[in-house]
């Protein structure tokens, strides 16, 4: 479950990710109108890219710092509260298995 929540979690942040070629493509139409210069489309579209890649890093960076708060956080409230419910189960499980050993066995 947890594998699948950071995936999902992490195919989100990825759809945002803007890649160079995509940049670029979109930089070729500006080049075709004369409005920027192919070498201008190409470092734009560079900058543009790395900066999605670091923006996506530091996103990617902070969801697993948050992730892993959070699990700690989950752990250390109910881990005392789990491990009572499995000394009941002990508890209740010893008590019918002795109960069970010492009732009569009926003949048929």
């Amino acid at each position: 479950m947890i594998e699948t929540f950071k995936k999902t979690l992490l195919a989100g942040l990825g759809a945002a990710v803007v890649t160079k070629d995509k940049v670029q493509a979109g930089m070729d139409d500006l080049v075709k109108q004369g409005k920027v210069t192919a070498a201008d489309a190409r470092e734009i579209a560079e900058k543009i890219a790395g900066e999605s890649r670091r923006e996506f890093e530091d996103a990617s960076s902070k969801l697993g710092d948050k992730f892993r708060d959070l699990m700690s956080y989950a752990d250390n409230k109910f881990a005392p509260k789990l491990e009572a419910l499995e000394a009941r189960v002990r508890a209740l499980e010893a008590k019918t298995h002795k109960a069970a050993s010492h009732k009569p066995h009926s003949k048929s």
